[in-house]
């Protein structure tokens, strides 16, 4: 028996039905901040991700899913492509190929796979899911403003109560900007000269090549040393302090609960002051359920204008592990289930239920082969609200027999009377 691969998973009923809720109060919450969804494709040019999320970091150096595309001719070695392992710089790339900056700011979501090639665990598959936006434009148009980055933890946060995501935390830091960035790598490289020798082999890299990527360890033996190295609070200019402090003033006018973990450093070299991490504790020590950050030079690395911007990217995997409700709790139930009794009453039935499928009802068909005793088993069993039977008898009277499965009461009722006596419930 062929198996999904190892890392993947099936999502089935009446596990869709949660997935279907958080991505449908998701796009209610993007609406009423005004975003709209982008759909950039699953893969893009490995140069890229390089480019853009790092090439020291761990996705780009451990985790991608790239492969060298066949050329035309026989001598053409084709170009290096991979599966997004993010989507950020997909919808960069986007903004700067179609010229969106003509727009002012942009406000972009999306809904969609990712791809990484790591070790899976509770929560973390191969291919997972993320729900994603981001804010950018030219600085023209606001986009390098607090106020942004308010507004997109602001939606977060409102998202999270809208699903019923409770006991979440919020933790915010700035990671500086290109003018204070270079002081705080030379600052961490001396401290951890001493000291490198003692951690793990991928600290021993990053000290190297990238000492901020330090701070992504989860070695538990290498935080003593973590926890001893210079904060960046210490290094930033002051238009950073005063962007971050204007930040928090923000967001406590509003009423979102933060502290500051001058830590957080996320795991993406483009990201440059605010940075935030949504985590809950029902996930176990790794917590975190969304995250993100403002990346004010991504859009002049890959080689387009001047576009500050800010974003996030939810784990709709472990977004949907923290839910308090159950997938039957959500799952919709038909509001009817019609029950053709007798021969022929098949096609009767199925132009009643299209009849009651246009006024929005959720509509279950039996069949003409089925006992009325079986039908009422089968639509107690989809937990229906309504029977309708459908006989020889109610078709040549137009009097249909409507049964409320669970009050018990049963009236008959003409063909035009139906879908507004089902849809008052009563």
């Amino acid at each position: 028996m062929i198996k999904a691969v190892r890392g993947t998973r099936d999502l089935l009923p009446p596990e869709t039905a949660l997935w279907d809720f958080v991505e449908a109060e998701a796009r209610y919450i993007f609406r009423a901040y005004n975003f709209h969804e982008i759909r950039t494709p699953i893969f893009e040019e490995t140069q890229l991700f390089a480019r853009s999320v790092g090439e020291e970091t761990d996705i780009v150096s451990k985790e991608m899913f790239t492969w060298q595309d066949r050329g035309r001719a026989q001598s053409d070695q084709g170009q290096s492509l991979t599966l997004r392992p993010e989507n950020t710089a997909g919808v960069v790339r986007a903004y700067i190929e179609h010229q969106l900056w003509k727009r002012g700011l942009n406000k972009l979501f999306y809904i969609g796979p990712q791809f990484r090639r790591e070790r899976p665990q509770k929560g973390r598959y191969r291919q997972f899911y993320q729900i994603g936006a981001e804010a950018l434009g030219p600085p023209s148009a606001g986009s390098e403003s607090p106020t942004r980055d308010a507004e997109v933890i602001e939606l977060l946060a409102s998202l999270l109560e809208r699903i019923g995501v409770a006991g979440w935390a919020l933790e915010l830091n700035s990671v500086g900007c290109a003018k204070d960035r270079p002081l705080f790598n030379e600052a961490l490289r001396k401290a951890l000269a001493p000291v490198v020798i003692k951690m793990c082999a991928d600290c021993q890299r990053r000290a190297a090549t990238n000492p901020l990527r330090v701070f992504d360890c989860k070695v538990p033996q290498d935080q003593p040393i973590i926890a001893q190295l210079p904060r960046i609070s210490d290094f930033l200019d002051a238009d950073c302090r005063v962007h971050f402090q204007q930040v928090e003033e923000i967001l406590t006018a509003v009423g979102v609960p933060f502290t500051v973990n001058d830590r957080l450093v996320r795991g993406l070299d483009y990201y440059t002051r605010t940075a935030f991490e949504f985590t809950h504790t029902a996930l176990g020590a790794q917590n975190a359920i969304l995250g993100g950050g403002r990346y004010d030079g991504l859009s002049e690395a890959l080689g387009g204008p001047s576009a500050p911007g800010i974003g996030f990217a939810i784990g709709e995997d472990r977004l949907v592990m923290s839910l308090s409700a159950s997938a039957d709790e959500v799952m919709p139930k038909p509001d009817v289930y019609v029950a053709p009794i007798g021969a022929g009453m098949d096609r009767e039935a199925a132009r009643l239920a299209r009849e009651l499928r246009r006024d929005a009802l959720v509509v279950e068909l039996g069949d003409e082969t089925f006992r009325l005793k079986k039908s009422l088993s089968t639509a107690s069993k989809l937990e229906a609200k309504f029977l309708l039977i459908v006989g020889e008898d109610e078709v040549k009277a137009e009097a249909f027999a409507l049964k409320n499965l669970g009050t018990g009461e049963q009236v008959a009722l003409a063909r035009n009377e139906l879908a507004k006596k089902i849809q008052s419930g009563t």
